[in-house]
């Protein structure tokens, strides 16, 4: 069976992540620590929702991408992986969206 791009994506992250952070931008990223492969998400998402209120499809388009890009990285660093993001969707699949907020944890 042939990869997912996201799979493809993710082994390509993982190699990164061991190069120099000379040559790699996720090697990079990486030694900059979680903190900011966080924030980078943070931006991302703000760019996100920035285009999409702008009615800028090809920028939504283009800022997911980069927030997917970002998301993986921190995925990686916390040793997970996209299947582990399916399976909590899967575990949620036929549940409301307000059942299952009314189900965690009250702060």
């Amino acid at each position: 069976m042939a990869q997912s791009t996201i799979e493809r994506l993710e082994a390509v992250i993982a190699e990164r992540r061991k190069a120099s952070a000379d040559s790699s931008y996720v090697a990079k990223l990486t030694a900059r620590g979680r903190q900011r492969i966080a924030q980078k998400i943070g931006e991302e998402a703000v760019e996100t929702v920035i285009a999409a209120i702008q009615g800028d499809a090809k920028g939504v388009v283009g800022e997911s991408a980069d927030l997917i890009f970002h998301l993986l990285v921190l995925l990686a660093d916390m040793g997970l992986g996209w299947s582990d993001v399916l399976a909590e969707l899967d575990a949620r699949e036929g549940t409301s969206g307000i059942t299952e907020k009314l189900s965690r944890p009250q702060e």
